[in-house]
């Protein structure tokens, strides 16, 4: 079984080349080997994993002839420009997000209708496809049927590669699965340029020893989930058989991955509780309207049924995501509690 990772040196395609590599089989079947795709450089030794892999490094579009080469039969596609980026740039977005894509499901389609593997296609989407409107607001708790409205370049582009996936899907030309993401965190290492990577910085600087700036108000809640539990939703989505009934996946419609509702105060607070005052003062309140104009258009609470009927949970609490973040990277904390 060949399986492409787009995206992947990201930070969650560097844990999900990670999981496939110790797993060592996909749905049952050894993985023959691992593709990585990304513009940027890997950042280690990929040949260490445990099932043999091929690097590409350069832009997407102009590595298909060399993906596809041989046939594909999982695709993971995890590669996007982030929301802040979009909302700056938005032709940047769109040939990064929806043309990408589109090139992606072409040269999946050739592939199929030259009598080769439908190719099992996982799209990494995002809860930025909803969004608040005055004449269609958000229900209580937001669901797979909940109608998109997004309030953001990101969250359209996002919106219109799943309608492309989908009616590829029905078709026949992919085997599409749709996975949409909130808001991971405690990411570790650098900041990136999405607008919600503050909430991951609110937490990791501080502990490293370093000053933070929370850009919304405290009282904002959010939608999150630990790195842990977001791979393992992309994981099961892309590897849940298709047919109804409990632990299926029913037709072509996405799956919000389960999400931790918490305020920005509680992550606040919850940092103090297990880091000491001197930690969670280096968080400082600095409002930027543009900034929260994104992060508070996207819904907090979701009805979780569809994620529970595949086995998936959100985290039980801030407290373990942290709790995760500080087992995981000990030698990203450079202060010590009070």
């Amino acid at each position: 079984m060949r399986i492409v990772v787009t995206g992947a040196s990201g930070f969650l395609g560097r844990l999900l080349v990670g999981a496939l590599s110790r797993a060592g089989t996909f749905g049952g079947q050894p993985i023959s080997r691992l593709v990585l795709v990304d513009r940027v450089p890997w950042p280690d030794n990929p040949q260490a994993a445990g099932v043999p892999v091929q690097v590409l490094h350069g832009e997407l579009v102009e590595q298909l002839d060399t993906v596809f080469a041989e046939p594909v039969d999982v695709l993971f596609h995890l590669a996007a420009a982030v929301s802040a980026e979009c909302e700056a740039d938005f032709d940047l977005g769109m040939r990064a997000n929806v043309d990408v894509t589109r090139a992606l499901l072409e040269a999946a389609r050739a592939q199929s209708r030259s009598g080769g593997t439908v190719v099992r296609m996982l799209f990494a989407s995002s809860i930025a496809v909803y969004g608040s409107d005055a004449a269609l607001p958000l229900p209580p708790a937001v669901s797979e049927t909940t109608v998109p409205v997004p309030r953001s370049s990101y969250g359209t582009q996002k919106l219109m590669c799943e309608q492309l996936i989908a009616d590829c899907t029905r078709r026949g030309f992919v085997d599409g699965r749709i996975a949409r993401l909130v808001t991971v965190a405690v990411r570790p290492g650098r900041p990136n340029a999405a607008a919600s990577g503050f909430l991951s910085g609110i937490v990791r600087e501080p502990l490293a020893g370093l000053p933070a700036v929370c850009p919304v108000d405290p009282a904002l809640q959010v939608a999150l989930a630990s790195p842990r539990r977001t791979v393992e939703g992309i994981l099961r989505v892309a590897e849940v058989r298709r047919g109804t009934g409990p632990g299926r996946l029913e037709g072509p419609l996405p799956v919000n991955l389960p999400a931790l509702t918490v305020s920005v105060a509680e992550m606040l607070s919850t940092l103090r509780q297990v880091a000491g005052d001197t930690v969670a003062d280096r968080v400082t309140l600095a409002p930027d309207p543009a900034v929260e104009a994104i992060v508070g258009s996207w819904p907090a609470v979701f009805d979780h049924r569809r994620a529970a009927a595949l086995g998936l949970a959100p985290d039980a609490s801030f407290l373990s995501v942290l709790q995760d973040y500080l087992t995981d990277h000990p030698d990203a904390v450079a202060a010590p509690a009070d």
